[in-house]
């Protein structure tokens, strides 16, 4: 048995070697519990060590290796081995490489637009131009818009 939105284990009654279970499932919710991801890519980090556990890529399309047919899932290294989870519609996680904030929707990750800061103009209010840049650099901060 699963949970119906991220598929994690649920024990049963009368089960044995519940921890295993139990522990798969807290390994998940590691990787949920404000996902950040490292970055984007179609081929597995090379040589990952057990101090890079935890670290978490979202798989490119036309993936190969290990991550072969695994596209837009992420790939969370637990220091021995690959788990994948897959997105569902909505989910937020964090770039690292970009400091982005990326949504899933119909089947893809995307990324807030890019919004030059205000230039030019015949008229310009100064007061007015000066809070439009702090509210986008805002924006870019949090990631809800890229850089």
């Amino acid at each position: 048995m699963q949970t119906p939105r991220h598929a994690l284990p649920q024990l049963v009654l009368a089960q044995a070697q519940k921890e295993i279970t139990h522990n798969e499932a807290l390994t998940r919710i590691d990787a949920l519990l404000h996902p950040v991801v490292e970055a984007r890519l179609g081929t597995p980090p090379a040589a990952l060590t057990s101090a890079q556990s935890g670290q978490c890529w979202l798989v490119d399309a036309n993936a190969s290796g290990d991550w072969q047919t695994r596209e837009n899932e992420i790939a969370y290294w637990t220091g021995e081995s690959w788990r994948f989870l897959v997105p569902t519609d909505g989910m937020l996680v964090r770039d690292r490489l970009s400091y982005n904030m990326l949504i899933f929707k119909n089947n893809d990750w995307i990324s807030g637009p890019m919004i030059a800061d205000p230039a030019g103009g015949l008229n310009i209010d100064a007061e007015c131009r000066t809070a439009l840049v702090l509210l986008l650099a805002h924006l870019r901060l949090t990631g809800l818009l890229s850089f």
